[in-house]
Order: C-alpha cells, then structure tokens, then sequence
C-alpha cells in the first residue's frame, strides 16, 4: 500500500512539473516586442558588444528628481525638467539598457532647450537601478516586466494629466518602450521618436497609434536590422500609420558619446532630424 502510495505522488509531482514547464513555454512562445528585446540580454554577443560606458558626471541647475504613484499600489522615479512658462506640452524619455544615468538626463537637457515651450520626464523603468557594466545592464534589462513597465508610464500620464499633449523618444531598449509608451498615452500622443529599438510586431495594436513615428536606425545593427525595420515599415503601412525611417551607416548605440561605438556624424544628423520632428509637434 505504502509503495502504491508513493508512486502514485511520483506520478502527480511529475505531472505537475510537466504541466508547469509546458505552461512556461507556451508563456513565451508568443513573447511581445519588449520581451524580444529583452531576451537579447541571453546573447552573449548582444552582451559583449555593449562595453561599458565611458565616466560621464552631469549636475544640471534645473532638473530634479520626482516620484508619483503607479496603478500597482508602488511608486515611481523620474527625472523632470519643466517649461519656463506653463504648457501642455511633454516629452516622455525612456533611457537605454543601461537606466537612468546622467547621460539621459544630459540629452533629455539638451533636448529641452533645443525644443523650448516643453516639459521633459525622464521615465525609470529600472526603478532606481543603474548599470555601469554590461552583465547587469542585461540583468536590470531581463527584469523589467511588461506589467511593471507599463505601471510606470501609466503613471506619467496620469502625472501629466489628461490635457498633456505628449511626445516619446529613447534609445536602444527606451527605443521600443518610446513607441510603447505612444501607444499607452492613446490620443494624447503627437508624436514618438525611437532610437535602434524593437518596433511593435503586432499590427492592431499599431492601428491604435496616435502620430507619427520617427525611426532612427542603424544598416549595421545585428539586431535592429534592416529586416526588422522593412518588416516594421510594412506594419505601419498596413495599419495605416505615418513612420519615417532614418537609416545611418552606424551600428546599434551609435547616438551615446559614452558609448565606445559612438558615431559623431551619424548621431548629428539623427539629432537634427529629431529635433525638427519633434519641433512641429510641440506647439
């Protein structure tokens, strides 16, 4: 009896194991942009090509820190630059794979007074965490859950309110999480800049996208690659929505002058081009 007893357990513990790790396949058989992304974290050469950024200190006179409350009972950090003057009009910046470090908060600058008549928040999908090696900016990167993530933008759109009129750039992993976060803030988007990132596959969900979307990419990037980007033309062509593509003769995370990858010509251009889009959608 004893015996019937303990292998019928086996039998149960072994279907229960079978049952858990078909599930987890089947979870992410189906993984969403961000998620893909994220799993380049996996590769080894994803990994390696990152080297570590270069020292880079910036103490800005008129940023600071801000917390807010997420629909997940949590809070929120961020980095806000305000207007001088009272206006509706936001840019919502998500960093690279390595968090919010002061290399964000020094463009998310320079982006504010090149722009004018705009407030600036810099978005911390890390919460809190900064990566200054590439193992744990892929870590913190793997981490972020799409739940999370999507907690945290929702509750910048709430902190802005509902008459903001919102733009989105990021680089990179903040690339996708730009277009992302257009999605979130419905017909309070005006405009979405992404830098190399994982473009929305899912073409209803992009038929929901409210304006225009400005693509800068890389022709050598491995993974952002020419397929993805012609793939994510085609998408926005179908959905019916306005993408204009950048292509520039750089690799992935040619925009970072921290980065030892950096291509000064490359992120010029990209930088005028993304300036003058976002200028004629912040009114």
């Amino acid at each position: 009896m004893k015996k019937l007893l303990l292998l019928t357990a086996l039998l149960f513990c072994g279907a229960l194991a079978f049952s858990q790790t078909k599930s987890k396949v089947v979870c992410c058989s189906n993984p969403s942009a961000t998620q893909q992304f994220a799993m380049l974290a996996s590769s080894k050469k994803f990994v390696v090509f990152h080297k570590s950024p270069l020292p880079l200190h910036f103490q800005s006179s008129i940023g600071k820190a801000i917390t807010y409350k997420t629909a997940d009972g949590k809070t929120a950090s961020a980095y806000e630059l305000m207007a001088k003057s009272p206006t509706s009009n936001y840019l919502l910046v998500v960093h690279e794979w390595w968090g919010l470090n002061d290399w964000v908060k020094k463009e998310s600058e320079k982006i504010y007074n090149d722009l004018g008549n705009v407030n600036v928040i810099d978005l911390d999908l890390y919460d809190g965490k900064v990566a200054t090696t590439s193992a744990d900016a892929g870590k913190y990167m793997q981490s972020v859950t799409d739940d999370r993530a999507r907690a945290i933008i929702n509750g910048a759109i709430a902190y802005v309110g509902p008459k903001a009129h919102i733009t989105t750039i990021g680089w990179c992993f903040g690339g996708g999480w730009s277009l992302q976060t257009a999605l979130l803030a419905g017909k309070q988007t005006k405009g979405c800049v992404m830098y190399y990132g994982m473009p929305e596959q899912d073409v209803k969900k992009l038929k929901n996208l409210h304006g225009d979307v400005l693509g800068n990419f890389a022709n050598k990037d491995e993974w952002i690659n020419k397929k993805v980007v012609a793939k994510f033309e085609a998408d926005m062509k179908t959905a019916g929505k306005k993408l204009t593509v950048n292509a520039y003769d750089a690799n992935h995370g040619f925009a970072n002058p921290s980065n030892p990858g950096y291509d000064s010509d490359a992120t010029k251009a990209a930088y005028e081009k993304t300036i003058a889009f976002l200028k004629s959608r912040v009114k």
